[in-house]
């Protein structure tokens, strides 16, 4: 039955809310307060039921309206933007295909499996077509928009199940990249590091999206650093809003937000602790 939240979502907007049923997550937003940074474990389709969603990779935006749905491969960060429009506030649905799901679905859908030359997709996020599979299958979803409807985990499983087919549908090459069921490569600690250290991340998160287990990560970080991940991301975070200040036309609130610090306060008396000076007397305006 309904079950809390279990995606990484993160926004400071509190006029929000999530419901989860078996894996499939209705999102109602009632504001416009900010974007939320969603870092996907897992395969997954976006429908807009009604507002807008903006994603954002860091290279580029697409703009998903109503009635549009989009693919999220796994282990993928981007920043989510939930906005109204229209005069409608933005209502989502969520399928997230987990890899236990995927490995069960295997043998059932045999036929759909690639030949060993059928390349996987390179692709990040994208917006999918619009085909009669995927509308009717979240038009079957809507009446659960309704908390107070709580449909049973055996229907949501089965829609799990066509939202896999309509994927399967759509791209051949969707059966190598969803039924690749190999570890993860590992991938260098301080280069992943230094590309995300702005974002907020637990030690498991680290481990996961550097192909770790929690135990390899550690043991791999304290070959390449005397630091602990927590105060190597401090000091990098720290080392850029030294730099961004000497550059001038930053001011310090701005500074803080851009390089990952979350408290004010909390940047200030690091930074001090540091460099043994007030941020205040580095920046430039």
């Amino acid at each position: 039955m309904m079950k809390q939240q279990q995606t990484e979502e993160k926004n400071s907007d509190p006029l929000k809310l999530i419901f989860n049923y078996e894996n499939v997550f209705y999102s109602f937003f009632y504001d416009d307060l900010g974007g939320c940074i969603h870092r996907s474990r897992e395969y997954a389709m976006n429908y807009v039921y009604s507002g807008e969603m903006v994603l954002d990779d860091g290279k580029g935006q697409i703009h998903v309206g109503k009635g549009e749905c989009v693919y999220i491969p796994r282990d993928h960060r981007i920043t989510m933007y939930k906005k109204p429009c229209g005069g409608e506030r933005y209502c989502g649905i969520f399928l997230s295909f987990t890899r236990s799901f995927l490995r069960e679905m295997y043998p059932k859908f045999g036929q759909y499996k690639a030949s060993a030359h059928t390349p996987k997709l390179d692709q990040g996020v994208f917006k999918l077509p619009k085909t009669a599979e995927i509308a009717s299958l979240f038009a079957s979803l809507t009446p659960f928009f309704d908390p107070d409807v709580k449909p049973q985990d055996d229907f949501m499983h089965l829609k799990l199940q066509e939202g896999l087919l309509a994927l399967l549908h759509i791209d051949k090459r969707f059966a190598p990249t969803l039924f690749d069921f190999n570890e993860p490569w590992k991938i260098d600690i301080l280069d992943f590091m230094d590309k995300n250290y702005m974002y907020e991340f637990t030690m498991e998160e680290l481990a996961h999206y550097t192909g770790r287990s929690l135990a390899t990560f550690k043991r791999d970080f304290k070959k390449i650093s005397d630091l602990t991940p927590e105060k190597w991301l401090i000091r990098k975070r720290l080392e850029v809003a030294y730099a961004l200040m000497q550059e001038g036309g930053n001011k310090v609130v701005d500074v803080c937000a851009k390089v990952g610090f979350r408290n004010q306060s909390h940047f200030s008396a690091a930074f001090k602790k540091q460099y043994g000076i007030a941020p205040t007397a580095v920046a430039t305006v």
